[in-house]
């Protein structure tokens, strides 16, 4: 008796079963997949920090200063945590160079040479701009080293200044933009 001579429901059930057991084995050979690949295989990136623009007609604060440290740590922790990029650290010689040259974000492209210097994939920077104490957006740039490629450019506004308020912007970025979660 051939398949389609079967009663409908026996088909019906014969066809779940199928797809079930192709299913089990895609999901299984994807999951193998993933199990074979190494730290070597994720993106390698140099971050470079975040640097305030202040357009508003009020002084830079210590504080905010601190809140640039703040993002500087919360987006080295997800990258690190988030098991897809490996975090290249940046010697003191190369720090120090930085520090004697143009801003990372004005720099005609000297962070992908920088990158390249300490063998990352990736150049990741930010920037805070202080439109006045309840309007910021947090902005976050990666680019590719090696095409010098844009990668990811996002912006989030966000309402007050406040380390709440930074830290929730930069997360809700991460998460939604850069991770793609719900």
């Amino acid at each position: 008796m051939g398949l389609l001579t079967w009663p409908i429901k026996a088909r019906e059930r014969m066809a779940s079963r199928i797809v079930a057991a192709l299913m089990t084995v895609f999901v299984g050979a994807v999951g193998a997949s993933d199990l074979t690949q190494t730290a070597d295989d994720y993106p390698r990136v140099a971050l470079f920090g975040f640097a305030l623009i202040n357009t508003s007609i009020e002084a830079t604060r210590p504080v905010e200063e601190a809140r640039l440290q703040m993002l500087d740590e919360l987006l080295r922790e997800r990258l690190d945590a988030s098991g897809r990029f490996r975090i290249v650290s940046i010697p003191t010689s190369l720090q120090e160079e930085i520090a004697r040259g143009p801003d990372i974000r004005n720099c005609n492209g000297c962070e992908r040479d920088f990158a390249q210097k300490i063998g990352a994939d990736l150049a990741a920077w930010g920037t805070v701009q202080k439109v006045s104490n309840l309007i910021l957006n947090i902005n976050l740039y990666i680019e590719n080293a090696r095409t010098r490629k844009m990668e990811f450019a996002r912006s989030v506004d966000i309402r007050g200044n406040t380390d709440e308020s930074w830290r929730r912007g930069l997360d809700y970025m991460i998460r939604h933009y850069l991770f793609n979660e719900p």
